[in-house]
């Protein structure tokens, strides 16, 4: 008898992440992958129904349709059910994967005896343990988001509901019950949620804002917050650091804690991709407050860092946390070190997704992961070659024979990225350069009518103005083994770089104890990354020229990424069954419960 398909869920309150594994895949040459069948199924009354592919047998045309997984089978070990609604949350739906054999789409059999054990997942709410958790699609460049919106200026109100997937209910949350609110805030613009939540609010807040000769960003929305007739306002600018870069709110009656990485801004809620925690701990609580208060008066950056360091672990619910706010002393990296500290210590595995990491110990720490045969993903806004960078070149154009820490660590991570593809950056199907039957994808979504700010003013020579900013991964976040029973989370506005350590105001949280938070953060991880991870290495292999696609076939075959299925094993597996591989660590850890 064949062994049965292994399953183990990872969950978020908006998908059902599946790792699955059949080791007796290596015995047959006509694997085909997996179908996924889930009870109840996708519409009202339907007992079950197989997840849907929207890749099939024949390369994808104008108006292909995504086709059930028992006649589309899934070629990944990895899988999400993406149909799972608000409406979900709470329930229970159950999982039954089959191996799929044959040789083509005439050919294509599901392997019974081998199914796996029905697996029920229970959908989880937002709120858990005393945690609520909030992470947006973001995903403007997706497929998904370019049929749903084809024209977002139309509909602008729902298409950024759809981006920010729940994010902007956190607010809501945090002011409800509400009748005094401290907080901190880097960027004040969103005038789709947060403004309108903060004028209604009918209590007293206090708020600590940026504002420089540079970057007077918050000004216009203090000004509303200030003539609000229900709101009792008292706002303190800060100037000292770098930059104020906190964004959290604090219901001082309650004891709740709103933080994360999101900017309160149009885009850092919606195209940005970012998360938002309440965490419902007094104690907690009275450590973002106390550093709000610091704030106030606009203090030196000596006199902010001082005594800055871990605090005392605290419980919520079951979690153990504790924080730590910038800026540190010179010469003092109690933060990052920490995290270094404990990269280092992995037992299985390490994520992240970060903006702009730059700190040459934590990206050299976090590559050593992948090298020490540990499961390594990450994933970054942007990776440049260094090499073509005008600030890294001499004056004569040539590259410094003495090139910092910094660009050293940059270079490698560029050659790296570039190399095994465990650590990728945003990216995007662009006109001219798309797969068959593909949507060329957006990269930017104008919300500056919902902002408190006026829309940009065109630069020189151009009718329209700047538009958006280039920012699309935000997130602030390392797990370090989130699929074991004792996972750590850092999370929180700090990037993790020079000036979040020593020149700007950040906070940054560090979550032990709680294994389904680290598996959301996993869940919501995977969906960012294996959605830019296609769109990577599609455009690494192919290239546009004058509008043109040109295609590098040594590359193709390389990578083995077309956008439709094989028709053998060893042509979607790769390394999956070859030991001592990436792809075989994966499968066989994801799916394995310890």
């Amino acid at each position: 008898m064949a062994n049965q398909v292994t399953v183990r869920s990872y969950t978020s309150p908006t998908l059902v992440l599946l790792a699955m594994d059949w080791a007796d895949g290596a015995k047959f040459k006509d694997f085909l992958g997996f179908a996924i069948l889930r009870s109840p199924g996708f519409h009202p009354g339907e007992k079950d129904g197989f997840l849907l592919n929207k890749i099939g047998f024949t390369p994808p045309g104008p108006h292909s349709q995504s086709l059930p997984s028992n006649v589309s089978p899934i070629q990944k070990f990895l899988w999400w059910d993406s149909a799972i609604t608000d409406a979900d949350r709470g329930k229970i739906f159950t999982y039954t994967v089959n191996p799929v054999r044959g040789t083509g789409p005439l050919d294509v059999k599901l392997h019974d005896e081998a199914a796996s054990k029905p697996v029920e997942v229970l959908v989880p709410t937002v709120e858990r343990d005393k945690i609520s958790t909030w992470f947006n699609r973001a995903v403007v460049s997706s497929q998904s988001f370019s049929k749903k919106f084809p024209d977002s200026k139309k509909d602008l109100d729902a298409a950024m509901a759809w981006l920010a997937n729940g994010l902007e209910d956190g607010f809501t949350q945090i002011l409800h019950g509400a009748g005094h609110v401290c907080g901190a805030i880097y960027h004040l613009t969103d005038n789709e949620w947060v403004m309108p939540d903060l004028t209604s609010f009918a209590g007293d807040i206090s708020l600590v804002y940026e504002d420089r000769k540079n970057d007077t960003t918050c000004l216009p929305a203090v000004a509303i917050l200030e003539k609000a007739k229900k709101t009792k306002f008292h706002g303190e600018k800060r100037s000292k650091t770098n930059i104020m870069h906190n964004k959290f709110l604090v219901d001082l009656d309650k004891g709740r804690v709103l933080m994360g990485s999101a900017n309160y801004t149009p885009e850092g809620l919606t195209s940005q991709a970012n998360l938002l925690h309440i965490f419902d701990s007094q104690e907690l609580s009275d450590l973002f407050e106390a550093r709000q208060k610091l704030m106030i008066g606009d203090p030196s950056v000596p006199d902010t860092a001082k005594g800055a360091a871990w605090s005392k672990e605290v419980s919520v619910g079951k979690a153990k946390v504790r924080a730590i706010f910038s800026p540190e002393p010179k010469n003092q990296r109690a933060s990052i070190d920490t995290v270094i500290d404990s990269i280092d210590k992995a037992k299985e595995s390490v994520i992240f997704c970060m903006f702009d990491p730059t700190d040459p110990k934590l990206i050299a720490s976090l590559l050593a992961v992948g090298d020490q045969k540990k499961l390594l993903y990450g994933m970054l806004n942007s990776i440049a070659d260094p090499n073509k960078k005008k600030d890294s070149l001499s004056a004569s154009g040539e590259a410094p024979r003495k090139p910092t820490p910094a660009t050293e660590i940059k270079v490698t991570l560029f050659n790296r990225s570039r190399k095994d593809r465990k650590v990728l950056a945003y990216n995007y199907f662009r006109p001219g350069n798309t797969p068959a039957g593909f949507l060329p994808e957006l990269s930017a979504v104008d919300m500056s009518s919902k902002s408190t700010l006026p829309p940009p003013k065109p630069a020189a020579g151009k009718k329209k103005g700047g538009g958006p900013p280039a920012v699309h991964i935000h997130h602030k976040f390392i797990v370090i083994d989130a699929e074991t029973e004792n996972p750590i989370i850092y999370t929180g506005s700090n990037n993790l770089s020079e000036n979040s350590t020593h020149h700007n105001d950040e906070n940054l949280l560090e979550i032990k104890g709680s294994p389904e938070l680290a598996q959301t953060y996993f869940a919501e991880f995977m969906r960012l990354y294996e959605h830019y991870r296609a769109r990577a290495l599609w455009n690494i292999a192919h290239s546009a020229t004058k509008g043109k696609l040109k295609e590098t076939a040594k590359a193709t075959s390389k990578l083995g990424e077309t956008f439709t299925l094989k028709t053998t094993r060893d042509e979607w597996v790769k390394g999956a069954y070859k030991a001592g591989t990436a792809e075989f660590l994966a499968r066989t850890v994801l799916a394995s419960e310890g």
